[in-house]
């Protein structure tokens, strides 16, 4: 059976797995990065990774795989295949593309980034499956946004494109590691709810999930808490749709598990600001975590098929 190496590799972990033509993923794995072993060693760990995947699926199906994907943190260079940078991996200007395919025997491997590569499953195959324009939004550690056109993520001329978390929503609010004050997602990602809500109870220990539970049992400070995040998130969306016009607007990561205590009140507070934009169907995410995988399954087979990246693929099961 023919099939492709797909990688997602995140700051503390590495998902992996095998998938078949339709975007199915045929086999799954996990394992650390190995980061507190320096950046050599995630590079290291990546091609060993992939290497006995490529070992694993030619004994099951008999032949090689014929393309791999792979979706990393940080800045890449998707013309020329290089992880420029990632803070939480330690690497610089890894030419890692070249590195995988000379690993696993010359054949083709597609290098991504891991937010677009998330959206690209999420738009293609995911909850924006049939929207010709949609945007996806994880909130999670950050935020960040793939840009989907035609069945395919905009990166943007330089690599850049979708950082919607440094649209400044708060002008001279809390500073922003970027050099700018009052970004999004230093009032909107999960992990600002988390120190949000940790200060305002008193729990260095409460995060997000704690917050979102208090907020549905009807704590004040909670509510507090979760509706100005809910209204710097609804500002910067309405920034992102004014400008984009997407169909489908795609909500994901770890403050999406809420589910409607995050969605109902972020519908109301988008619609209350939009005037003559089109609004949006704002809609959770669909793949949760085997995103990043699914993508770079996809962004392999793309470098094979030339067919339509837009027609109706198989029923993917995840």
């Amino acid at each position: 059976m023919r099939h492709v190496i797909a990688l997602d590799v995140g700051g503390t972990g590495m998902k992996a797995a095998l998938a078949g033509p339709g975007g199915e993923l045929l086999h799954q794995a996990r394992r650390p990065t190995g980061r507190d072993r320096g950046p050599d060693a995630v590079v290291a760990g990546i091609l060993d990774f992939a290497a006995e995947l490529r070992a694993l699926g030619a004994d099951r199906f008999g032949q090689d795989a014929v393309a791999a994907g792979v979706a990393v943190p940080g800045i890449i260079d998707e013309e020329h295949g290089t992880a420029v940078y990632a803070a939480n991996l330690g690497w610089r200007d890894v030419p890692l593309r070249a590195l995988l395919s000379e690993r696993l025997g010359g054949i083709p491997v597609a290098l991504g980034h891991d937010v677009r590569t998330g959206g690209l499953a999420e738009g293609r195959i995911g909850a924006g499956h049939g929207a010709d324009r949609f945007l996806f939004v994880p909130l999670g550690t950050g935020i960040a946004g793939a840009i989907g056109i035609d069945g395919r993520v905009e990166s943007g001329a330089h690599g850049f494109a979708g950082e919607i978390g440094h649209v400044v929503v708060r002008p001279g609010g809390i500073p922003c590691p970027c050099g700018q004050r009052g970004c999004l997602e230093r009032f909107a990602s999960a992990s600002a709810v988390s120190q949000a809500w940790a200060e305002a109870c008193g729990d260095p220990e409460a995060d997000a999930a704690d917050c979102a539970k208090a907020v549905e049992s009807g704590d004040a400070r909670a509510v507090r808490v979760w509706q100005d995040a809910v209204d710097a998130l609804a500002d910067g969306l309405v920034t992102a749709l004014t400008l984009l016009d997407p169909r489908v607007l795609i909500i994901g990561g770890g403050l999406a598990e809420a589910g409607e205590t995050l969605f109902t009140p972020l519908r109301d507070a988008v619609r209350r600001r939009v005037t003559f934009q089109k609004l949006p169907e704002l809609v959770p995410a669909a793949l949760g975590d085997t995103a990043g995988c699914l993508g770079a399954g996809l962004m392999a087979w793309d470098l094979l098929d030339t067919t339509d990246p837009t027609a109706t693929p198989p029923e993917v099961t995840t």
